[in-house]
């Protein structure tokens, strides 16, 4: 997320802290938010819902590389209430 500091407009940042102090500044400019821990009553899912940016907390990234994540083109689709996925 800090390496978005300077470009995140319509970006998805990806966390895996879900801490808000650090990123509070750039939440506004994200198109979304994937993080691998917390839930959706962690302060985090509580603000980004404020924000009304989509996110999914509790991800599993198959990938050992997250770095090839990069530059990729995502898209976050709720498949129930409680349940969503990431394509690419």
């Amino acid at each position: 997320m800090i390496n978005l500091f300077d470009c995140a407009e319509g970006k998805i940042g990806l966390v895996e802290d879900s801490g808000t102090t650090t990123h509070g500044p750039i939440l506004s400019d994200l198109a979304g938010v994937l993080c691998t821990t917390g839930t959706a009553g962690s302060h985090l899912a509580i603000v980004l819902r404020e924000f009304e940016i989509p996110c999914i907390l509790g991800l599993h990234i198959i990938s050992d590389d997250k770095s090839s994540l990069n530059g990729k083109k995502y898209k976050i689709v709720t498949v129930e209430e409680d349940n969503s996925s990431v394509f690419y």
